[in-house]
């Protein structure tokens, strides 16, 4: 069922992956070595970015990154710490056996491959237990840089963000994705860009789920002291938490159908049935394409 068309089947923002390090670890900082680093380089502070990677994001915890994508060369060599850490990125990618890697050591001061939104965005990690009923979600400014542990929406609406993390989006995930050993794993074509989105919700029904999954995101700051592992787990889920997810599924649902999906198999067979309604035309549209040009090899 991969999608061929490489974006998504509804008129929805597109999906991308985070972008990827390939520094060997240099380009990162743990709090305290922000804390030394910016003792020795002060003037660095405007090229440090808090990192968002499934871990950190999921655990609560801070990483941070020297982010130079707007950086001039002459800021880089006026900075002695930043230029240690370069030549570290430069000399751990010429030692690779990837040529893909070795090419891009000549530019060392960047991530090797660059996917950051140039607007906010939600981050979803792209691993994720499968004990969870709801895979954590969460908005990010653009000055949060994605690590490619998650994927990012950007543009994405609180409607967005509700029909992504509501019961019907994580029906189709658990059908559709692939694992890692037996734990989610989320995946941008397979699951985000072949899932069927309700078709044409009425203006009342968006405004529903904007509050529900405004409730959503509310009660998690009720738990400050809690990571999103802690407030998923399905032992320790905080029943305000839960409840205002289960709200959330009953707003996503009514963009769908007026009747309640009573199980997870009538979900399923019912996005199935929308997802044939979707592509259809698209894969008439696509043979269609592939007959003319059939005709015109052949002429």
């Amino acid at each position: 069922m991969e999608s061929s068309w490489g974006r998504p089947i509804c008129p929805v923002p597109e999906i991308v992956y985070g972008s990827k390090p390939v520094d060997g670890g240099h380009l990162f900082l743990t709090d305290q070595e922000k804390e030394g680093f910016l003792k020795d380089e002060p003037g660095a502070a405007k090229f440090i970015r808090p990192l968002i990677s499934a871990h950190e994001f999921l655990n609560g915890e801070n990483r941070w990154c020297l982010w130079l994508k707007d950086s001039s060369p002459v800021e880089i060599r006026a900075m002695p710490e930043i230029m240690n850490r370069v030549k570290a990125v430069k000399h751990f990618r010429s030692l690779s056996k990837k040529i893909p890697t070795q090419k891009i050591a000549d530019t060392a001061y960047l991530f090797g491959e660059l996917r950051q939104p140039s607007s906010d965005y939600v981050a979803i990690p792209l691993h994720s237990s499968e004990h969870r009923k709801y895979v954590p979600m969460g908005f990010f400014t653009k000055d949060h840089i994605l690590h490619n542990s998650c994927s990012a929406v950007p543009n994405a609406s609180l409607y967005h963000f509700g029909v992504l993390t509501s019961a019907m989006h994580m029906a189709w995930m658990r059908q559709v994705c692939g694992r890692l050993k037996s734990d989610y794993r989320y995946s941008n074509n397979l699951v985000y860009n072949n899932f069927p989105w309700p078709d044409a919700p009425a203006p009342a029904q968006i405004e529903r789920v904007n509050k529900a999954a405004q409730r959503v995101l509310d009660i998690r700051t009720e738990f400050a002291d809690s990571s999103l592992a802690d407030l998923y787990d399905p032992d320790a889920m905080p029943k305000q938490l839960l409840d205002a997810h289960r709200a959330l599924d009953a707003a996503v649902d009514l963009c769908y159908r007026p009747a309640a999906f009573k199980t997870e198999l009538e979900r399923l067979k019912f996005l199935f049935d929308l997802y044939r309604k979707y592509t259809e035309p698209l894969v008439r549209a696509s043979t269609r394409s592939m007959k003319t040009r059939k005709k015109v090899h052949q002429a």
